[in-house]
C-alpha cells in the first residue's frame, strides 16, 4: 500500500513539470548561474539567487513551507531563513556591518564636493516613484522607487516596512534590486556613452593624496550618523549599522573584527540573503504581469540613476574653467551599488585612455552614493511609513 501511495505521489510530481511556469523559473535560475559563472556578474549574489530559483521552483520541494498528506503545515528551511532574516530585516541589517567595514571613506574625505554626485544619482528613485504611481498604490510606488537606490539592503527594508514581507510585490522589489545590482557592468557604460562625448570621457582628473587625520575618520561615521538620524530618522538602523562597520574599521582597535566584519560576515551573510531571497521566486509569485512591470521599472530606475549623475557632473562643468574640468564619467558611480558601479567608471577610463586613473574619485563618489542612498531610504519611510 505504501508502495503504491509512493508510486501516486512520484507520478503526481512528474506531471507536474507539465506546469510551464516551472520550466521558465528553471531557465531563469540557470540564466543566473551562467551570468555568475560564465562572466563573473557578481557571483555572491547571482549565483546563491539562481540556484535557489531552482530549488523552489521543484514541485513540492522540501525547501519551502508546504502542506503534507493531511493537510498540516510543513515548515521549509529557505522559508524559515525567510522569516528569521528578511522578514525581519536582519540579514540586511547584518551585512551593512560587513559592507561599512569594507568602504575608506578617505577618497571622500579628500575630497567632499563628491558627495553632491552621489545625491544627484538618486534621481531614479523619485522618477521611478512617479512613474510607479501610475499603476500602483502610493506606498507601493514608494517601496519600487527605492530599487533606485542600487542597494538591495535598503530596498528589503524599505519594502518590507512600507508593504510587509508578506506582499504580493516584495519579492519582486527585493529580486529587482540585487538583479540590477549584479548587472551594473552591462547597464551603466551604455547610458554613460549615449550621453557623453568622447572628449568628455577622456578628461583627466588629478588625484591629490591629502592626509585625513585619523580622529576625522572616527568622528566621520558617528557624525553623519546623528544628522542622518535627525534628517531622517528612520534611517537610523540603516545608516547606524553602516557607519558602526565603518568605525569598527577606522578606530585601529578592533583589526580582528573588522576583517571578520568584512570576509566571513558580509560573505556568510551574501550567501543566505541570495538563496533565501529565492523564496519570493516561486513560479505562482513570480510569473505575474505586476512582476514583468516591477522590472521594467527598475531598469528605468537605475538609468535615470546613472542619468542624473552624469548630467549634474555635465552641469557643473559649464561653471568650471577648463583646466577643473570634472570626467562626468564619475557623477554614474553615484548609485550606491559599492563597489561595482566605481569600478565601471574605472575601467571606462582606461578604455579611452589608459593613463586617465580615475578610481580614486569614482570610489569617492560611489560611497558618496551609499550614504545618499540609505538617507533616501529613511526619507521616503518618513514621508510615507
Amino acid at each position: 500500500m505504501e508502495i503504491l501511495k509512493e508510486f501516486a505521489f512520484l507520478v503526481e510530481n512528474v506531471g507536474n513539470l507539465a506546469d510551464w511556469r516551472y520550466i521558465v523559473m528553471w531557465i531563469i535560475g540557470g540564466v543566473l548561474i551562467f551570468l555568475a559563472i560564465r562572466y563573473e556578474m557578481e557571483p555572491t549574489l547571482l549565483l546563491p539567487l539562481g540556484f535557489g530559483t531552482i530549488l523552489v521552483n521543484i514541485p513540492f520541494s522540501g525547501a519551502i513551507d508546504r502542506l503534507g498528506d493531511t493537510g498540516e503545515a510543513i515548515e521549509g528551511a529557505l522559508s524559515t531563513l525567510f522569516n528569521a532574516g528578511i522578514a525581519n530585516e536582519l540579514f540586511p541589517l547584518i551585512l551593512f556591518i560587513g559592507i561599512g567595514a569594507m568602504i575608506d571613506f578617505g577618497p571622500l574625505l579628500t575630497n567632499p564636493k563628491l558627495m553632491i554626485f552621489g545625491a544627484a544619482a538618486q534621481f531614479g528613485i523619485f522618477f521611478t516613484f512617479c512613474l510607479a504611481s501610475m499603476f500602483f498604490t502610493q506606498n507601493e510606488a514608494a517601496s519600487i522607487g527605492i530599487i533606485g537606490a542600487a542597494d538591495g539592503p535598503t530596498a528589503i527594508v524599505v519594502a518590507n516596512k512600507l508593504l510587509g514581507p508578506d506582499s504580493k510585490i516584495t519579492g519582486a522589489i527585493m529580486v529587482a534590486a540585487y538583479s540590477y545590482m549584479a548587472l551594473v557592468p552591462i547597464i551603466q557604460p551604455p547610458v554613460i556613452k549615449l550621453l557623453t562625448t568622447k572628449k568628455e570621457r577622456l578628461i583627466r582628473m588629478p588625484y591629490e593624496q591629502k592626509n585625513v587625520s585619523k580622529l576625522t575618520k572616527i568622528l566621520f561615521p558617528i557624525v553623519i550618523t546623528v544628522i542622518a538620524g535627525i534628517v531622517a530618522p528612520e534611517s537610523v538602523s540603516l545608516i547606524g549599522f553602516l557607519m558602526f562597520g565603518n568605525l569598527i574599521r577606522e578606530c585601529g582597535v578592533l583589526n580582528s573584527l573588522s576583517e571578520t566584519a568584512q570576509n566571513v560576515l558580509a560573505n556568510l551573510v551574501t550567501i543566505f540573503l541570495g538563496i533565501t531571497i529565492a523564496c519570493q521566486m516561486q513560479a505562482d509569485k513570480f510569473l505575474k504581469p505586476e512582476t514583468l512591470l516591477i522590472l521594467g521599472l527598475g531598469l528605468f530606475a537605475f538609468i535615470f540613476d546613472t542619468a542624473g549623475g552624469v548630467l549634474f557632473a555635465k552641469l557643473i562643468n559649464i561653471f568650471l574653467p577648463k583646466d577643473k574640468k570634472i570626467n562626468p564619467m564619475i557623477g554614474a558611480a553615484g548609485i550606491s551599488a559599492f563597489p561595482m558601479s566605481g569600478r565601471v567608471v574605472h575601467k571606462m577610463g582606461l578604455k579611452e585612455d589608459p593613463q586617465n586613473f580615475l578610481l580614486m574619485h569614482s570610489i569617492g563618489v560611489n560611497v558618496s552614493g551609499q550614504i545618499a542612498s540609505v538617507i533616501a531610504g529613511g526619507l521616503i519611510l518618513n514621508f510615507f511609513g
